[in-house]
């Protein structure tokens, strides 16, 4: 069976194309695909109120791609959600009825909670070692969510509207950032040592950057002295020093500031970064939907 994902969030949209194949009765999930486009919605939407008409068009030409290629890889189920940018783009219910239109792909706007609620179905917290809880970090250009897990089961989650590409345009206040400190410290709290678990292509980028193996933590210590330099680098500088692309180096410095607060405010200082995302956790809410209905 192949399953597709289409995330489109506010800084890109993604493609994701996994083949599933049963092994000893366990599902295994086989990539087979993973195309990103830097759509960069959150740029319209989070300073016009819309999303413009060249964008618009970038939306409405990608889909019709992800819709060719999910043709060509004889994807059987699908499922394509967009966050945070489209749920406050004004025109976004008519660009949605456009794309359907065009590409026959019918795309989804799900909540800030829905979208945490996202990374659970990457079943993170089975894995994990019951003498922590953890704190699952997912910064997007346009929102952050925040999960906490003690003792394999979700206690906490919730989205706020602290993203990357608000950053840069500066629409983030100092009372977004207080409600977000606040509603930390009063949430993010266990008897246990509490763990970080982050994703996002900018973590999953320092992750790399950091030469840190596989499955070992980097230190809040790390993230700091990394946003520091970005701090000081222009953004033609990062992509020279780091080569990073334009659509990562202008925005790594603001999701590590994200990362740094909450770590900071929630008492973290080690983050693991497993290569999960959005889209990994639509693949398998659809194929636990789909298990359900036999």
């Amino acid at each position: 069976m192949k399953i597709a994902a289409i995330d489109i969030g506010s800084n890109a949209a993604r493609l994701l194309i996994n083949e599933v194949k049963i092994n000893n009765e366990k599902p295994e999930f086989i990539k087979l695909n993973l195309l990103r486009i830097p759509l960069r919605l959150g740029m319209d939407v989070f300073t016009m109120g819309k999303i413009g008409p060249e964008r618009e068009v970038m939306v409405i030409d990608s889909m019709k791609i992800f819709s060719d290629l999910m043709k060509i890889y004889k994807v059987d189920h699908y499922r394509a959600c967009a966050t945070s940018a489209m749920r406050d783009a004004a025109n976004g219910d008519e660009i949605i009825s456009k794309v359907l239109e065009a590409s026959g792909i019918n795309i989804e706007i799900i909540s800030g909670d829905e979208e945490a609620t996202l990374i659970y179905e990457n079943h993170v917290a089975e894995g994990l070692d019951k003498d922590y809880a953890y704190l699952y970090i997912d910064v997007g250009g346009g929102s952050t969510e925040l999960t906490f897990y003690e003792n394999g089961k979700m206690i906490y989650e919730r989205s706020f509207n602290i993203g990357t590409i608000r950053l840069l345009n500066d629409l983030v206040t100092a009372d977004n950032w207080k409600e977000m400190k606040d509603e930390i410290k009063k949430n993010i709290v266990s008897n246990k040592p509490i763990v970080a678990i982050g994703s996002g292509g900018n973590i999953n980028k320092v992750f790399s950057m950091s030469k840190t193996k596989d499955g070992k933590p980097m230190s809040l210590a790390h993230l700091k002295k990394v946003y520091k330099e970005f701090s000081e680098l222009s953004v033609e500088e990062r992509m020279t020093k780091h080569s990073l692309r334009e659509d990562r180096a202008d925005v790594v410095a603001h999701a590590l500031n994200i990362f740094n607060n909450v770590m900071t405010w929630s008492e973290i200082n080690k983050i693991f970064v497993p290569k999960i995302s959005v889209a990994d956790g639509l693949i398998q809410n659809i194929y636990s939907q789909l298990q359900q209905k036999k």
